[in-house]
């Protein structure tokens, strides 16, 4: 989504840190083009005018003129201003002691509310949660159906009631929880394809009804800001308590995303980037800018290899891995894990730079299905000993994959430069200066604190 705003803005860096020295000239000329490349990209203008003025009174400061690095540390002023726009600090969801806790869904017809409602039941079902759904769109056809197949597909138990009167639904749906010894009610009202009264009305009366503990807007990044202007009716007449910005994977300017919450004084709480139930995350706004800025989210990065890598890793895989014993079976695992991370593309987009590989069309999505196709008409005995691969074994695998020869030829020598790099790896961890240089790598993280990700590695 941030793409062509982050190629523009890290264009204005690179004129900015190439020069030994910078000027209020500079800094004017380069507050021009930031200027532009947020409007471009859909940014509200009030925030655009106010975001422009902050950043240059604090570029024109003697603190950073006058340093001896002024290019770098006019981006992190900006750096820090984007961060201030996104909110400063991420808001996490926290439940009162009532049981059940309530939450609520509000926004336009096609923001992705219903999906959303259920990603979030996913989300929390994962972390101890038992969460239960509740059909109140009782108006868009096949809404509750829908509701009910996404619950079908995470396992989270859906109430639909009658299926005629929403503020019925709502208030049942609590007893149900009740009854059913359910901790979470996740209610998802009906929208319009424009904001108007009846929707307000309704989605007031639910309120009134349930009293619900968290009230969130699902929020279309496409929509630019339209969003943003649906939102602040939101906020004057249900006052939600922050949004869920959904499609965030789309291919929109990103306007929405840096408006929101300067416009209408609502955080982001979640993202969503993917059609997966489990692609629903916590939004941190610091991350966030660096992402645009292209600097990267190592940390997201981080924290999504130890949560799949908990689930999956075995002692004897980790052990194996430890010795650089691996086979390709545990390659080809390593593998589907970076497919449920989400992909090669959403793993360099975290990276600092892998945006501009993505952009250039370097990043091949059908590799993983690919090495998985090849490995897979190896034997089991050729997975476990890849050494006794010859000549006439490489021609059989080609032909029951229906690759060619040579593509058995990189596999396998890839594979071996992995397993060559781990030893080396391996090596590093099990000294204090390898551990030192991991360890500022990380930001200062223990690499003993990464749990499932370095298990079997000490």
């Amino acid at each position: 989504m941030f793409d062509s705003l982050s190629e523009k803005l890290q264009g204005i860096f690179s004129g900015l840190t190439s020069k030994g020295r910078l000027g209020e000239k500079d800094v004017d000329a380069a507050m021009r083009e930031i200027r532009l490349a947020l409007l471009e990209a859909d940014v509200n203008f009030k925030v655009v005018k106010r975001f422009t003025t902050v950043t240059r009174e604090r570029c024109l400061t003697a603190e950073v003129l006058d340093s001896l690095t002024p290019g770098q540390n006019v981006i992190k002023v900006v750096l820090d201003e984007l961060t201030s726009l996104l909110g400063t600090t991420s808001t996490s969801l926290t439940f009162s002691n009532r049981i059940p806790n309530v939450i609520m869904l509000v926004g336009l017809q096609g923001s992705g509310k219903t999906t959303a409602a259920a990603k979030l039941a996913y989300r929390l079902k994962k972390h101890g949660h038992a969460p239960l759904l509740a059909a109140c769109d009782v108006y868009r056809p096949a809404a509750a159906d829908q509701l009910q197949t996404l619950g079908d597909e995470t396992g989270v138990r859906v109430f639909r009631g009658d299926g005629a009167h929403p503020v019925s639904i709502a208030r049942d749906a609590i007893q149900d929880a009740i009854d059913n010894l359910r901790d979470v009610v996740i209610v998802d009202t009906a929208g319009r394809l424009h904001v108007d009264e009846d929707m307000m009305v309704e989605a007031q009366q639910i309120r009134d009804a349930v009293k619900p503990d968290r009230i969130f807007m699902v929020v279309d990044a496409m929509t630019g800001q339209d969003a943003v202007n649906a939102a602040a009716a939101f906020a004057e007449r249900v006052d939600f308590d922050g949004v869920i910005m959904s499609k965030m994977d789309g291919d929109a300017r990103g306007g929405a995303a840096l408006s929101i919450r300067e416009v209408t004084g609502k955080p982001i709480v979640f993202i969503s980037e993917g059609e997966k139930p489990d692609s629903l995350d916590e939004f941190h706004p610091d991350r966030m800018a660096k992402r645009i800025l292209g600097q990267g989210d190592v940390l997201s990065l981080i924290e999504r290899a130890v949560e799949e890598s908990d689930r999956q890793v075995s002692d004897e895989q980790a052990e194996r891995l430890r010795k650089s014993e691996f086979t390709l079976d545990d390659f080809v695992e390593q593998l589907q894990s970076v497919r449920k991370m989400g992909g090669i593309g959403k793993l360099l987009s975290a990276l600092p730079g892998g945006s501009k590989a993505l952009a250039s069309g370097q990043v091949d999505e059908g590799e993983l299905d690919r090495i998985e196709a090849i490995v897979h008409s190896m034997t089991p005995e050729e997975r476990a000993k890849p050494k006794i691969i010859n000549g006439q074994r490489r021609a059989r695998i080609a032909r029951g994959c229906g690759r060619e020869v040579s593509e058995v030829n990189q596999l396998l020598k890839r594979f071996a430069d992995t397993r060559k790099m781990t030893k080396q790896l391996m090596g590093q961890m099990n000294s204090k200066s390898g551990r030192r240089k991991m360890r500022n790598m990380m930001g200062g993280m223990n690499p003993d604190d990464l749990g499932g990700l370095m298990k079997g590695m000490k």
